[in-house]
């Protein structure tokens, strides 16, 4: 019994011994087979049900990614805690949970002021922090690289803020924004996108987040007292919704106004009150572009139902679209950024305990946060909000939206996108514009974007009361009745300008008493607001543009000099050779002897009356060509070639003469006048006094220039200038005047004998109207003057104030030395058409010379004389072309016609021999053609056997050699042969 009992005893020890054995090995394969988990901290503000909602968004990604990847090697485990809204619970719980979880992920703070704390500790322990929620752009991977923003940046909303004003041509817009890093980190994009359209932010205005109604409505008071009525609101929805309630009581939601609030009141339209968005109507505003689909809804519905179950108070709460969807996108990008990181078990290289003084030094740092980084980095998947890609640390987006804000919600007027900018739909071929936009009041036109008064008042317009030159402003008052009127040139040109304006405009006219002491003072107080802008004879100057704003000046621009003139009573008898300049005599000179050598080039072959001793043949040269300036040249040319050039030379040769005879003429009829003094420096060499008008700014440049103060005399009107200016600067008047252009202009019409303009004209940029800095209707008023300008209304007013143009033309409208002489530069034409012709015909001549003697030429160079092949053939060229052409037409139609005179005196002359020559006899010369016939045989063989040309040559050979005349002895036979000249 007892050893029964004992085995019994002992089966099941053994039995329970085997099976924990099994179980222990069961637990250490499924331990094995686990995936290895992976800690990931998230702070949210879970003092609000924003956060609760937020918590469960998270959780049901993770699930969500785990559910879809069912055979991960990792697993996401979340440790969350509170930051209520607070930058320094927000810094604590990170600390926390880095220190004591040890999580190698932080998924929050929700506010970009909890985030720029959060991310330094991130970025210190290496501990990755991704913001779903963080928009500020002061928040960069750049300062603290292992943060990484899963929403959208701040700075990427000012490209399409600013398109918007672009689209409508505002030039200016007033920026208001929270107080925080979420309002003012946006401010140096939007100033850059602004400038990238031509638009200027006119001022900025700051409210805190918790500023109460009275804050508010001094801000918004100061901005309604601004021209602008753009304004571009940057906040988050809580701060904008109070805002547009005050602005709404203040009148600024009505005509004139627009408004462009940032995706901080676009985003937000989910929470915004019933009562808020009717604030709100006509606002425009922008989020980023989500797509609705069919996984969008399926999780709005099951985060709503969820959120029901384990929170029920939370129920009605209304919770941004877009946030929702970036937190659930981020968890996921975590989970698979873990997976593909392969990250182990949590590892933390602590620093010693004796340099560890604080929890921040104890904290540590990862052994894996940069792997983790980098794997989030790259992790690229089609999230429920869009793409989800990051680009150095940023969520990029594909587009924003732009919305209106109409009736009980918002309404889809357009897109923008980087690619192709403001579009009605995301259709790359869709309209350019965005759609029809409802503005506040509902006005029928799109608002012009500032007003002319902001307050309603007419604008105060200062004009100068001047002592002289009152046609460009005049001022006087009835001194029955005191009304003061207000004519003028500048008056009548601002009248006809603004009357022309697309908008209506009050103004009055204020007179400035103290405008004629400093026109510098006198713009100052457009500066110093104390007028609204100033219309007169107002020049623009560097100094003063860096004060106020000009428009386009309405008059021409410099300024110079007037003098008195004097007679020019010197003469000379040299007078006949001024006409022309010494370069264009030497050219016409030089012109006449090449023509003339051209033509006898060409002719001296050919035509006798171009031969001749080499004396006779130079005299012949010089005497044809000068005897073409009286048209006298009786020279009978025989080729075509000469004759071209002749004709050509014969025009050349009349134009000149033309020339001449008019400008000798003008000098000899034209009374010349000289000034006194002809420039500046001559003034201050001798000390002149000079003079200036009252309150210019020409005081100043002439001081710059050098002049003595001591030497400058102030003038005021035009009689003065020409009194200053006859007395001389000896007897207490001045040599010179210096006024801008259309002030002198306006004395020599007045004044038509005796002065003159002289000297440079030095460049100012006119007259000009001024209005304050930065003001809408500087660039209107500018349009205004241009159209003005190109109008037949400007001429009348000038006409109606200064007259007919040149209607007194006195000496000063000509120049000194009125008949300058002519230049070769005036005739360089006619000379080139008459060289190029010459060139081109003598080339002509040459070429068919050598052509057609080329067998006279080869054949007379061996008996050329010593010397060089070179020489030997140049000088028989020479020789060659010095004889007469005899087959020319000239000389073979004379020798026929002699030989036919000569046959018939045979046949009249019985005697068979018979002397020729008598009258060359008494003048002393001999006949050069001579041939002695003996015999009939040698009769007849001259006859049959040598050509009358070959005759003739022999002939023409003889006269040149020098012989003497012979008797010509004529035998009784049928054939004979006679020479004759």
């Amino acid at each position: 019994m007892v050893r029964q009992h004992n085995l019994m005893m002992h089966v099941p020890s053994s039995f329970f011994v085997s099976f924990h054995l099994l179980l222990a090995a069961a637990l250490v394969a499924t331990a094995q087979n686990a995936p290895s988990q992976v800690r990931v901290g998230v702070i949210l503000d879970l003092t609000s049900p924003v956060g609760h909602r937020r918590r469960t968004g998270i959780q049901m990604a993770v699930e969500d990614y785990y559910a879809a990847h069912p055979s991960s090697a990792t697993k996401v485990v979340l440790h969350f805690r509170d930051s209520a809204g607070d930058v320094l619970r927000a810094a604590s719980a990170a600390v926390d949970l880095i220190k004591n979880a040890q999580v190698q992920a932080i998924i929050g703070p929700p506010t970009s002021a909890e985030a720029e704390f959060v991310s330094h500790i991130g970025d210190r322990a290496h501990v990755p922090v991704l913001s779903y929620s963080a928009t500020s752009p002061e928040l960069s991977a750049a300062q603290t690289p292992f943060f990484v923003r899963t929403t959208a940046n701040d700075s990427f909303q000012t490209l399409p803020a600013a398109a918007i004003l672009g689209a409508f041509k505002w030039g200016a817009a007033v920026v208001l924004y929270e107080d925080s890093p979420y309002g003012s980190g946006i401010l140096p994009a939007l100033a850059d996108a602004f400038q990238g359209v031509g638009a200027k932010i006119m001022d900025r205005a700051s409210l805190p987040s918790d500023a109460d109604d009275a804050r508010i409505d001094a801000v918004l008071y100061h901005l309604m007292a601004m021209p602008t009525r753009v304004f571009v609101v940057h906040m988050l929805y809580p701060l904008a919704a109070r805002v547009f309630r005050r602005a709404k009581k203040a009148g600024m939601m009505s005509d004139e106004y627009v408004w462009v609030a940032t995706d901080g009141v676009g985003g937000f339209m989910d929470r915004l009150s019933p009562e808020d968005v009717d604030a709100m109507q006509g606002v425009v505003s922008l989020q980023p572009y989500v797509e609705l689909t069919d996984d969008v809804k399926n999780f709005s519905a099951r985060l709503r139902e969820r959120s029901h179950l384990e929170n029920p108070s939370d129920a009605d709460v209304v919770d941004l679209t877009l946030m929702r969807l970036w937190s659930y996108d981020t968890a996921w990008a975590i989970a698979s950024g873990v997976e593909a990181a392969g990250v182990p078990s949590p590892a933390f290289q602590t620093p010693p305990q004796g340099t560890a003084l604080t929890d921040l030094d104890r904290l540590g740092v990862s052994a894996t946060g940069a792997t983790l980084l980098k794997a989030v980095l790259a992790t690229t998947f089609d999230g429920i909000s869009g793409k989800f890609k990051l680009v150095d640390g940023q969520l990029q987006l594909q587009a924003y939206e732009v919305v209106n804000i109409i009736g009980k919600g918002a309404r889809t007027v357009g897109f923008w996108t980087p690619e192709s900018g403001i579009t009605q739909d995301l259709n790359p071929d869709s309209a350019k514009v965005l759609k029809q936009i409802l503005w506040p009041g509902e006005p029928r036109s799109t608002p012009k974007g500032w007003t002319v008064s902001p307050n309603g008042r007419m604008l105060r317009v200062a004009v100068p009361v001047k002592n002289g030159f009152k046609q460009f402003v005049d001022i006087t008052v009835n001194s029955t009745t005191g009304e003061t009127k207000i004519t003028g040139y500048c008056i009548d040109v601002f009248d006809e300008v603004m009357k022309n304006l697309p908008y209506p405009v009050s103004y009055r006219y204020v007179p400035n008493n103290d405008s004629f002491e400093s026109y510098d003072n006198f713009v100052n107080l457009v500066r110093d607001e104390e007028v609204d802008m100033i219309v007169g004879d107002v020049t623009i100057t560097a100094s003063r543009m860096a004060e106020v704003d000009f428009t386009m000046p309405f008059t021409e621009s410099g300024w110079s000099m007037v003098v008195t003139v004097q007679k020019d009573t010197s003469s000379t008898m040299w007078i006949f050779v001024q006409p022309l300049s010494t370069s264009l005599w030497l050219a016409s000179l030089a012109f006449f002897i090449f023509t003339g050598f051209v033509v006898w080039m060409i002719e001296h072959r050919i035509n006798p009356e171009f031969r001749g001793t080499p004396w006779q043949q130079l005299g012949l040269i010089f005497y044809f060509a000068f005897s073409t300036l009286v048209f006298s040249h009786k020279e009978k040319l025989e080729s075509n070639l000469s004759r071209l050039v002749v004709i050509i030379w014969v025009f050349v040769v009349l134009i000149l003469t033309s020339s001449y005879t008019a400008s000798l003429t003008s000098m000899l009829t034209v009374q010349k006048l000289q000034p006194t003094v002809t420039n500046v420096r001559e003034l201050q060499r001798r000390g002149h006094y000079i003079g200036y008008q009252e309150g210019s700014f020409i005081r100043s440049s002439l001081t710059k220039m050098g002049f003595e103060e001591s030497k400058m005399r102030m003038y005021s009107s035009e009689d003065e200038y020409a009194d200053a200016l006859s007395r001389g600067s000896a007897n207490g008047g001045v040599a010179a005047v210096f006024d801008e252009i259309p002030y002198l202009k306006l004395f020599l019409s007045q004044y038509c004998d005796g002065y003159m303009m002289v000297g440079p004209i030095y460049k100012t940029d006119g007259l000009a109207f001024v209005f304050p800095r930065d003001s809408p209707m500087t660039g209107d008023v500018s349009r205004g003057i241009l159209t003005l300008a190109e109008s037949e209304k400007m001429t009348k007013i000038e006409k109606a104030w200064f007259g007919e143009a040149g209607a007194c033309r006195g000496p000063s409208s000509t120049a000194i030395g009125s008949s300058s002489n002519l230049s070769f530069q005036s005739f360089a034409g006619l000379f080139i058409i008459t060289g190029v012709a010459s060139s081109l015909m003598l080339l002509v001549y040459l070429a068919t010379f050598a052509y057609r003697e080329r067998d006279e030429l080869r054949a007379a160079e061996p008996t050329a004389g010593s010397g060089s092949v070179s020489l030997r053939k140049l000088r028989a060229w020479m020789q060659h072309y010095d004889r007469k052409d005899l087959r020319s037409p000239t000389f073979k139609t004379w020798n026929d016609e002699s030989l036919r005179n000569g046959n018939e005196s045979a046949n009249r002359a019985p005697s068979p021999r018979w002397i020729m020559g008598e009258g060359s006899q008494r003048n002393g010369a001999t006949s050069p053609f001579s041939v002695s016939v003996r015999s009939e045989m040698n009769v007849a063989s001259s006859v049959e056997e040598t050509p009358a040309s070959d005759a003739l040559d022999n002939s023409s050979e003889q006269e040149e050699e020098g012989a003497t005349m012979t008797s010509l002895e004529i035998t009784q036979s049928p054939s004979f042969v006679q020479s004759s000249r």
